[in-house]
């Protein structure tokens, strides 16, 4: 079986195109925005604040993670989500720009006892 190493211009574009198509829903800019408003937030937290299942909410939070816009820290059972630090111009600016969309986020409801 042959492999093809992708060339680091192929990779810039495909770190590129996921980025920018993880971009292209709804839920996972509200996630965004509520993420850069409340910080880290355990995923169990997510769940109940967004009323989503947890199977559903992995999928953007994976999305959002492959894209670069999010960084994970687990601890035991537990899975913590925040925004990436530092991020580059191109996530810097979409969430500068997410931040100034009058969307309505729900609340946070704390959900475990961690």
């Amino acid at each position: 079986m042959v492999y093809f190493q992708k060339s680091k211009e192929e990779y810039a574009m495909d770190i590129f195109l996921k980025s920018v198509s993880a971009l292209n829903d709804e839920t996972r800019i509200k996630i965004l925005k509520f993420l850069d408003i409340h910080g880290q937030c355990c995923v169990c937290d997510l769940e109940h604040s967004f009323d989503m299942i947890q199977s559903r909410l992995s999928r953007h939070l994976k999305i959002l993670k492959e894209a670069g816009f999010l960084r994970v820290e687990r601890d035991g059972r537990w899975a913590f989500y925040s925004i990436r630090m530092p991020l580059d111009e191109f996530r810097q600016a979409s969430i500068k720009e997410i931040m100034t969309l009058d969307i309505e986020l729900p609340k946070l409801i704390k959900a475990c006892n961690t």
